[in-house]
């Protein structure tokens, strides 16, 4: 049986990637070349879905002056197009890549304000994809004027028909999702400090503060480090995956291959050790690539051999 994923984007962007060798602030800089690209972490996460080979729709909220990538990449993709067009444009996210001097610069910008209309509208949209879609991906942040809760009210009437749920969001809005008891979450550590308000200085004490929230009904918890790999914990098991040291090209979208990739392992029936190679590779896909892609499948595999994992008890 296949799996049909949903992944909502309430603020995705156009990623326009810069490249400013020898970047200054304060002075005339000249740009390289540029590249933009449809974004938006729910966005990120189906393009890398469908590219798996998973049947994916979108929903969220997007500007009708700016569509064109957007419509252009779901057309690519073969990725069902459910997302409400509001007036306006979506917003654009800058990144400033120096090659140069190894350095990536973010500019992002604030989004749209949809209405408390825009919301039920969008409530009914993800409540009609239940017919068809039993995976539901939730990621980004919040655009303004919108409640900090308003991933609790779209998740909790999921969880009550029986649907899986994953989350990777940050501050206020993971903060006030966590009562909704996603399955799955993906904070950074940072983020997972924040919203603990404590410091975690170790893998132990990560795994630790992971084991509460899956103590209170988060089944699992993946912990992203940057260089330092990533954690991947449930009730019984946490594995530290470490990937090789590769040459990146691009951080855009890293993230967000790491949730898809944990995604298509676990709808894979994979082991949690296995999830955690396939999600390491998924990432050190996107960081090999300029913008949010993966090199094709049969590179994403052999990556997976490359990735050291090991449990930490």
């Amino acid at each position: 049986m296949t799996h049909r994923i949903a992944t909502v984007t309430l603020n995705p962007a156009i990623d326009q990637t810069v490249s400013i060798p020898n970047f200054q602030t304060d002075a005339v800089n000249r740009v390289d070349w540029k590249q933009d690209d449809a974004g938006g972490k729910g966005v990120n996460v189906a393009s890398f879905l469908a590219e798996a080979g998973h049947k994916v729709s979108v929903t969220g909220f997007l500007g009708q002056k700016n569509d064109a990538l957007f419509k252009t990449l779901f057309h690519q993709k073969g990725i069902d197009d459910h997302f409400l067009y509001l007036p306006g444009e979506t917003r654009v996210n800058i990144k400033i890549v120096d090659n140069a001097q190894g350095q990536v610069t973010d500019i992002n910008y604030p989004g749209q304000s949809p209405t408390h209309q825009d919301v039920d509208r969008l409530r009914n949209v993800v409540q009609a994809l239940t017919e068809s879609c039993d995976w539901f991906v939730f990621s980004g942040s919040v655009p303004a004027g919108l409640s900090t809760d308003i991933y609790d009210e779209l998740i909790g009437p999921l969880k009550a028909q029986g649907k899986t749920v994953i989350l990777d969001t940050s501050g206020d809005a993971l903060r006030f999702g966590l009562p909704a008891k996603p399955d799955l979450i993906k904070p950074n550590q940072a983020e997972l400090e924040e919203v603990l308000n404590t410091r975690l200085s170790s893998h132990a004490e990560i795994i630790a503060a992971a084991r509460e929230l899956i103590g209170s009904g988060i089944p699992y918890v993946v912990v992203s480090m940057g260089g330092e790999g990533a954690l991947f914990i449930d009730r019984t098991q946490a594995f530290h995956a470490q990937p090789p040291t590769v040459e990146i090209k691009s951080t855009v979208g890293a993230g967000d291959a790491m949730v898809a990739g944990t995604v298509a392992g676990l709808l894979g029936g994979e082991s949690l050790r296995e999830c955690a190679t396939l999600a390491t590779a998924f990432s050190m896909g996107a960081l090999s690539q300029i913008g949010p892609r993966l090199p094709p499948m049969e590179q994403i595999q052999a990556m997976r051999q490359l990735v050291t994992v090991r449990e930490v008890k």
